[in-house]
């Protein structure tokens, strides 16, 4: 938000409001709903085949906005926590520290391997476009980087 990293990540539609009733007065409980789908999975097989070229569409539905942020930013503080721990943990696993150039370049692919594995599976499986998930990369790559180069020295300083 600060740096625009992620502005283009969700769009705007002029009709949202006529959109979120329709949705509001259709859907009963909170979710991931992919449309169109089928009860079954042997009818979504067959209605895999017809739609082929055909639009579709993936919404999360929430009864409620909860604009809070607290325990969002604690959850995430301590995932974050938790990662540089573990990235500690790896390339301190065989009992020696790693020069600093090899923490950083052990830090930066910690930051690929969580985007390839989350965002990038996103875009593969489920046509996430790219604008969706260019910040995501930004953000990956650039604070493991910092992560990599504050713990090259942290873990190195005599």
């Amino acid at each position: 938000m600060a740096l625009g990293i992620h502005d283009s990540q969700m769009k705007y539609t002029p009709a949202q409001t006529e959109i979120l009733n329709v949705l509001s007065s259709s859907i009963t409980e909170e979710g991931l709903y992919s449309m169109p789908s089928a009860p079954t999975q042997q009818e979504q097989q067959a209605m895999m085949k017809e739609m082929e070229g055909k639009p579709w569409a993936s919404v999360i539905y929430h009864k409620t906005y909860k604009g809070d942020m607290t325990m969002r930013l604690i959850r995430g503080f301590l995932v974050d926590l938790f990662m540089a721990i573990s990235l500690i943990y790896i390339l301190t696993r065989g009992g020696s520290i790693p020069i600093a150039r090899r923490v950083f370049a052990g830090s930066v692919a910690f930051g690929l391997a969580i985007f390839l594995g989350g965002q990038y599976m996103g875009h593969i499986w489920f046509d996430l476009p790219w604008h969706m998930i260019t910040g995501d990369l930004i953000d990956d790559v650039a604070s493991w980087s910092l992560c990599g180069i504050w713990l090259g020295w942290f873990l190195n300083k005599k």
